[in-house]
C-alpha cells in the first residue's frame, strides 16, 4: 500500500506541472507495465483480473489525490509567480529522463532506422502544436461561466490530457499549457475544494473527458507498446524532446504573459534539483528492484 501510495504520489507531482507526465514518472520508477494493463484490465479483463487491477489502480489513486491536491493548492499561485524557476525545474526533470529511458530501452533504441522517422514526428507533434498555439492566440477560460460549447471543448481537452500522461513523453499539463487551459483548470479545481461550485460543470465536463479518453485510449497504447514498440518508443523520446519547446514557450501563455524562458530567466539550481530529482527516482527504483521489492 505505502510503495504504491508513494508511486502514485510521484505521478501526481509530474501531472500537475507542465513538462513531465505521470507515466514518465512511472517508467523511471519501474511500474508503468504495471499500471497500463492495469488500466486495460479494468475496463476489457476477465474478472479477477478487474479486481486485481482495481486493488492496485485504488492505492495507487489514494497516493495520486493526495499529491494532486497538494500540487493544486500550491502551484496554482507558485507557477504564477515562479514560473521560471518550476519550468526550469522541470527542464533539469526532462534532461535527465531522456538518457534513462534510453538505457531503460537500450534494446529498442538500438533500431534507429525504424524509429526515427517517429522520434521526428513526435517532436514535430508537440513543437508544431504549441507553435500554433502561440501563433494563434488562447482567450483566458472563464470556467465559473458556464456554456455547452465551453462543455465541449473541456471534453476534448480532457481526453487528449489524459492520453498524454498515459504516455511517457509529453504530459497532460503540457497540453492544457498548449491549449491555455491549465490555470484555469486549476484555478477552477482549487476554487472547488473552497466551496465555490460555479465552477462545478466545467470541472464534470472535463473530467468526463478524461474517463471517456482513459477507456478508449489505453486499448490503442498497449497495442502500440506490444506490437510497435520500437516505433512508440521513438514517438515518446520525439516528444519529450519537443515538450522542452512548449516549457520555454509556457511564461507566455499566463494570464498576464511573460516572456518565453532564455538564458538571462533560466533557473540553473533549479535545473540541477530536477536532474536529481529523476536520478533519484532510477535509483529508488533500481534498488527495489535489487531487493526484490
Amino acid at each position: 500500500m505505502i510503495k504504491e501510495g508513494i508511486n502514485g504520489f510521484c505521478m501526481a507531482l509530474a501531472d500537475s506541472v507542465p513538462g513531465v507526465s505521470g507515466g514518465t514518472v512511472a517508467f523511471i520508477m519501474g511500474f508503468y507495465d504495471n499500471f497500463i494493463n492495469s488500466i486495460h484490465n479494468i475496463v476489457f479483463g476477465k474478472l479477477n483480473e478487474k479486481k486485481t487491477a482495481l486493488l492496485y489502480l485504488l492505492k495507487l489513486g489514494v497516493g495520486w489525490a493526495i499529491g494532486m491536491l497538494l500540487a493544486v493548492v500550491i502551484l496554482s499561485s507558485l507557477f504564477d509567480s515562479q514560473i521560471y524557476i518550476v519550468s526550469s525545474l522541470f527542464i533539469g526533470f526532462i534532461a535527465g529522463a531522456i538518457p534513462l529511458i534510453i538505457i531503460e530501452e537500450k534494446e529498442s533504441f538500438k533500431s534507429f532506422g525504424k524509429g526515427i522517422i517517429f522520434a521526428i514526428l513526435g517532436i514535430a507533434i508537440v513543437a508544431g502544436i504549441t507553435f500554433m498555439n502561440s501563433q494563434v492566440g488562447t482567450t483566458t477560460m472563464n470556467l465559473n461561466s458556464f456554456s455547452p460549447l465551453l462543455g465541449v471543448k473541456l471534453f476534448l481537452i480532457g481526453m487528449c490530457a489524459i492520453s498524454a500522461m498515459f504516455l511517457p513523453g509529453i504530459s497532460g499539463s503540457t497540453l492544457l499549457l498548449i491549449f491555455g487551459a491549465y490555470i484555469p483548470v486549476i484555478t477552477a479545481v482549487r476554487g472547488i475544494i473552497g466551496l465555490d461550485f460555479s465552477y462545478l460543470p466545467a470541472i464534470l465536463c472535463f473530467g468526463l473527458g478524461i474517463i471517456v479518453g482513459a477507456v478508449t485510449v489505453v486499448k490503442g497504447i498497449k497495442i502500440c507498446l506490444e506490437k510497435f514498440r520500437v516505433q512508440s518508443l521513438y514517438a515518446i523520446l520525439g516528444m519529450m524532446i519537443g515538450s522542452f519547446y512548449a516549457i520555454i514557450q509556457g511564461p507566455t501563455t499566463l494570464d498576464l504573459p511573460k516572456e518565453a524562458i532564455n538564458f538571462s530567466n533560466f533557473n540553473f539550481i533549479a535545473c540541477v534539483i530536477g536532474l536529481a530529482l529523476v536520478i533519484g527516482m532510477y535509483k529508488i527504483k533500481e534498488r527495489s528492484k535489487k531487493n526484490g521489492i
